[in-house]
């Protein structure tokens, strides 16, 4: 068993490459192997946002705070509120975020296979995001 006790793991801002605005990550499970499940709490602020990714086993995004976004490529974007559970399924084009006056946080969950857990892809465009 491996407890890691509350705030024994530091806040990390999200890399600049793959988000949009100001977004933070707070740690909660990175499994040892064989276990492949990572997850984090993500802290969007109001229009910061992912770029458009795609997750190798899938994600699954349950929203704890806020107001937020969230698009599959070629679909309508949906608004996420407070109590909503979102999967994403593997492969799947998509992008998540906060809407444009309200900051947004998930927790989220994803499988790595192969060692990767996300395949970055393009930056969402002010256009795609508006």
């Amino acid at each position: 068993m491996i407890i890691h006790p509350a705030g024994s793991r530091p806040s990390a801002t999200a890399p600049s490459e793959y988000f949009t605005g100001d977004v933070r990550f707070d740690p909660l499970i990175s499994a040892p192997e064989p276990a492949r499940l990572n997850g984090v709490t993500v802290t969007f602020e109001p229009g910061a946002r992912t770029n458009w990714h795609t997750h190798p086993l899938g994600q699954t995004l349950i929203i704890t705070a806020g107001v937020g976004r969230a698009q599959t490529d070629g679909k309508a974007i949906q608004t996420l509120r407070p109590g909503d559970v979102v999967w994403i399924p593997p492969g799947e084009k998509h992008w998540h975020g906060a809407a444009p006056d309200c900051a947004m946080t998930h927790i989220a969950l994803q499988e790595a296979q192969d060692g990767s857990a996300a395949d970055w892809l393009e930056p969402v465009t002010d256009a795609q995001y508006g």
